[in-house]
Parts: structure tokens; sequence; C-alpha cells
């Protein structure tokens, strides 16, 4: 029951993380920031609307979260699009891995004065803990990677070495800690390196390598079912995932109490094979894309609010100079690999001086690790994890910011540009077959101004006159014809061009004018996952028919009232913009009786309307009615 508690408040302080979390987008930060900031709030040391008792209960959502996010790391590593990046990111990743190891001993070793736990300690005792430490400094953060690149939609080569090379450091980091751990405890005992022990951590990389193929094929079966549902198919995934930290615990369990070595695998890296396999050797890469865009941002919520209850404010009090100096000092050290990396693999040299900021960040695996420490080394263990938690937790709240501006400033961020709405109705039509024309007259009898737009240079002007429309001809489709169409005046931009064409009619209109309603006409339905990313809607002629017929059989009225062929009945959305109607209830708008609101759509959600629903300004109403009230009620709204 205490857990179930736990769990209600939860969702609670998630739920308004999740719109924290968008005021912070609106102010240009990461959305994650705001989680972290909504979790630190809700936590222990501030209002205290979740416990540390709470934070433990609640265990299994971090297992849940992190297998998740290993997956579309994983996913994100696509071959086919990092060829010619190897040599970039193998380069920035050793010089990330040398610097950071190299300055992290030094700097733990002459701050050892400084370290209370540290001061007595012989010169052999302060190396071994300086080995422990510059190891974990060496660890990155693929769960704030990824969150940040999907918010921002990022694309291109920053993007993909960032990634890259995110990825690859978390596997090496776990391999280089483990002989870290080894060296290190040889030193304190002064025994020498057992060469057992470090077979026995190639060992379980290894085998965690192998689980995480058996781990892909898993998830190609699980995608290829044809009778399970898509939220069948989500729940198995993720029960997956959930299974391998559980798989991950038992064998730790088992091997400590019946054999004489305690064998660990490793789940995160187990999680990202996987991933890997299913996005690179099998024909589900997209179906398990668009799992990932669908499930992501609720993950992303869940897991950085909890992380940010879970921060240790009281310890950051206590050690924030210590951690503060190694925080500066892994800074430096970040710079000097991925900027002589950067130049040795003959990267363009804006990108060498920025792409710093996108390594700051750390999370789940440093602390890991620093709990390893405390458990392994109890008489000085858990002062070594105070100090290196408060490390994390500077690079949990600096980290993202310094990410997303990082990726901004590169160019590849393809985030939603700003849409000015104006009182007149546009649309753009891409295309001049018979569906694109009989369109446009359906939605000019409707009030629309219409533009078609031809991609030949020299259109039939035969078909102009048939048209009764203007028609705009185009060489090609890039930001030049778009500012020449004027794309920014434009409600509804509709592509009816090839998938590729319209694609990019739809990356530039959402970019670059924000336009709000877009839609396609597809000719292969595998390819929608890509236009739904753009919150773009995908029409597949093949089964719209299909779907009519189907409505017009199951709900013959509302199917013909959508179709238009209902007498004297319309439907329209219309926006609420005169501002004396922001807070009023509906049941006070005193409507025309022949109309009536079906739904209201505000800040992308849909609201199903009621007598006692307040309206807001910009508000989208869809409302059904005969087409003369519908006008008097438009310009009455959107006065």
């Amino acid at each position: 029951m205490s857990i179930l508690i736990f769990f209600l408040s939860f969702v609670l302080v998630a739920l308004a993380s999740q719109k924290i979390g968008d005021l912070f987008s609106q102010m240009r930060l990461p959305k994650i920031s705001g989680y972290l900031f909504t979790g630190v709030l809700a936590g222990p040391f501030i209002l205290g609307l979740m416990s540390k008792e709470a934070v433990a209960n609640l265990a299994f959502i971090d297992d849940i979260s992190l297998a998740f996010i290993a997956f579309a790391a994983g996913s994100e590593l696509y071959l086919p699009e990092l060829r010619g990046r190897f040599r970039s990111i193998g380069l920035i990743t050793g010089g990330l891995v040398v610097t950071t190891l190299a300055l992290g001993i030094i700097a733990v070793f002459f701050l050892a004065d400084f370290i209370t736990f540290m001061r007595d300690m012989t010169p052999t005792g302060r190396l071994a803990i300086a080995l422990l430490a510059a190891a974990i400094m060496v660890a990155r953060s693929p769960s704030v990677a990824i969150a940040i690149i999907n918010e921002l939609r990022a694309k291109g080569p920053f993007t993909q070495i960032a990634l890259g090379v995110t990825m690859v450091s978390d596997v090496v980091v776990i391999i280089l800690f483990s002989i870290c751990s080894s060296i290190a405890a040889a030193l304190l005992s002064n025994l020498g390196i057992d060469v057992g022990l470090l077979a026995l951590v190639l060992g379980e990389i290894t085998l965690s390598f192998g689980m995480g193929y058996l781990l892909g094929k898993t998830l190609e079966i699980i995608l290829s079912a044809q009778a399970a549902q898509g939220n069948v198919k989500i729940a198995l995934i993720i029960g997956c995932g959930f299974g391998v930290f559980l798989l991950s615990d038992l064998l730790a369990s088992y091997s400590h109490a019946n054999l004489f070595v305690e064998m660990h695998l490793e789940p995160l890296l187990i999680c990202m094979v996987g991933g890997f396999y299913l996005n690179n050797f099998t024909n589900y890469r997209l179906d398990f894309v668009q799992i990932l865009h669908q499930v992501g941002p609720t993950i992303y919520i869940i897991f950085f609010t909890l992380v940010g209850v879970g921060l240790k404010l009281d310890i950051l009090a206590l050690v924030w100079p210590i951690a503060l100096a190694l925080f500066l000092v892994r800074a430096v050290s970040i710079f000097i690999g991925s900027f002589s990396g950067g130049v040795l693999a003959g990267d363009t040299m804006a990108h060498n001086r920025m792409r710093w900021m996108v390594f700051i960040t750390q999370a789940g695996v440093a602390l890991g690790l620093a709990a390893q420490v405390s458990d392994a080394f109890p008489t000085w263990g858990d002062d070594f994890a105070t100090t290196m938690i408060a490390m994390v937790v500077l690079n949990e709240i600096l980290g993202p910011i310094l990410f997303k501006w990082a990726i901004n400033r590169s160019g590849e961020a393809h985030t939603r540009g700003a849409f000015e709405a104006d009182r007149a109705r546009d649309a753009i039509i891409f295309g001049l077959e018979g569906q694109a024309l009989a369109l446009a007259r359906q939605l000019q009898a409707h009030g629309w101004q219409i533009k078609l737009v031809s991609m030949t240079a020299d259109h039939d002007m035969e078909a102009e006159e048939k048209s009764d429309f203007d028609i705009y001809p185009i060489a090609a489709i890039n930001l030049k014809s778009m500012h020449y169409l004027e794309v920014d005046q434009a409600d509804a931009v509709i592509a009816m061009l090839s998938d590729d064409q319209n694609y990019r009619v739809c990356e530039l209109a959402y970019e670059h004018f924000g336009t709000e309603i877009l839609i396609v006409q597809l000719s292969d339905r595998t390819k929608a996952a890509r236009f739904h990313e753009l919150g773009a809607l995908a029409v597949d002629p093949a089964t719209a028919i299909v779907n009519l017929f189907d409505h017009l059989v199951r709900s013959p009225s509302a199917a013909s009232l959508f179709m238009g062929t209902a007498d004297n009945q319309d439907i329209v959305d219309i926006e609420v913009r005169d501002p004396s109607l922001n807070g009023v209830t509906i049941r006070n708008l005193r409507l025309p009786l022949d109309t009536m609101i079906l739904s209201i759509s505000r800040d992308g959600h849909t609201i199903i309307s009621h007598g006692y629903t307040r309206l807001k300004l910009g508000d989208h109403m869809t409302v059904v009615g005969s087409p003369a009230s519908l006008d008097r009620l438009r310009l009455r709204f959107e006065e």
C-alpha cells in the first residue's frame, strides 16, 4: 500500500513536471532542466512532497526508464548514417578518456589535503582514490543526450558525433572503471594486480554483449508478431528492458551466495546492444523508432523528475568547494580532449571549439559507479561517494543547458518555427493533379484563399485557365521558394507530391514558419512516422476510402457531416482571438441554437468541452452548425 501511495504521489509530481518542462522550453531552456527543477522542488529538501523513502521504493521506475533510454541510445547508432564518422568518434573518445583520466588523477591527488578523508592517507592510497575518481569523471549521460536530441529533433554531423562519442564512452567507462577499481584495490592492500579479476571483468563485458544480441532477437520477435496490438508490443518491450535489470540483480545475488566470484552483467550495455541490433540488422527499424518516439516523452518526464527528487542537496552543501573544483577540472579536460581529437580527425574548427559543451552531462552511470565504490570500501567509501555525487549534481544541472546551447549553435536543431496568425485563412497546395484542384475548389467555397504550386518552371497555362486559381511555378523545394510562396502567411500546407518532396515541404514549413496545419498524401504508408514527428497529418489513399466506408456503415450521420454531404450542416475550426472571451465559460456564450462546440484544442491537447469549460485565448474550437451561423461565430470569436 505504501508503494502505491508513493507511486500516486509521484504521478501528481510528474504531471506538474510536464507543465514546468514546457515552461522551461518557452524560456529556451531544456525541458529536462524543468523536469529536474520540479523534482528538486518536490523533493525532501524543499517542499517535501516526496521523501527519501519514496525515492527508494520507486527504484523500479528508474530501472524501467534507464532500459528504455538505453534502447533509444542503441537505436540512434544507425550504421549507414555513421559511416564516415567513425574516425572522428574514435579520436574524440580517445582524447576525452586520456585527458579526463590524466587531469582527474592529478587533480584529486593534489587536492587530497583539502579532502577530509584523504588527508592522512599515504601517497599510494591517494593515488588509488584518484584512479577511482578519475574513472568516474570519464562517465557521460546518454539519457540527457537522447532527451535533448529528441526535443530539438537534431540531425547532422555534430549531433551524430556527440551521440556516438557519448555511447562509446559509456561502454569504455564500464571497462575502465573495472580496471581502475582492480588496480586501486591492489594499491590499497599492497598486493599485486589480480589478472584473474581483470579476466572476469572482460568476461562480464563479453557476456553482456551476448545477452544484448539475444535481447535484440527477442525484440525482433515481439515487433514481428502480427496478432499483438501496438500497446501490447510497447508493454512487452518495456517489460523486456525491466527484465534485464532484474536478471542482472538475480545473477549478482546468486553468484555472491553460491560461486567463488560475484558476477555483474551490465544492463545498460545489454539494452543498448539490443536496440543497436534491432535498428541495424532487422526490418523493424521504423516500427521501433515509432514506438520510441511515442513513449519517449513520457519516459523522460518520469526519469528526470525522479532524478531531481533524488538529488542530494545536503551533500552538495557540505562539499561544494571540492565538487566545484572537480567540475572545473573535468570541464577543462573535456575541452582539451574533444578539441584535440576533433583537430586530429579534421573536423571543422567551429565544431571543435564548442564540442566540449555536449560532454559535460553526467547522470545514472556515474552515480552507480560511486555507489559501487561506497559498497566496496566501507571505511571511506561513503565520503568518497558524497564528493563524487556532489560533482555529478553540478554536471546534471549545467550539462543539459550547455548541451542544448551547443546543438542550437551548430545549426542542427530542427524545432518548430514561430507562427503568427492573421485573420485571413490561407492554404498552399503542392501539386496539380485532379484531387488537388478539387480540394482547392472546396476550400475556396468555404472562404479559404488558395495557392496552387507546380513543380515545373513551365507549368501548363491551359491547366491554370481551367483551374480558376493562380498557379505558382517553382523549380525546387527550398527555403527561397518557400519565401516566394509566402508560407509564413499560410494557415495550412497540403503536399500531394512524392513522399520525399512532401517531407521536404513539411520540414521547411515546420522548422522555419511553424505552419500549424500540415497534411500530406502518402505513397508509402511505412513512412508515416517521419511525418508524424513534424506534426503532419498523413493520408494514405489506399486505406482512406476503406475507413470512410467503415464510418458510413457504422455512423452514417457523422460521416455525412464530415464529408460535407449533410444538408445545411458544416464543421469548422474557429480560433479564439477576442480578449473579452478569455475565461468565459461555454454556457455563457449564448451560441446560436443550431451550433454546437464539439471539442477544443489547447496546447496540443484535445479537450471534450462542456458547459463549464472556460475558453482561453488561442483555443481552437471545432464547431458544427449551419454555414450562416458558423460565419457569424467566426466573426465574433476571431475579432
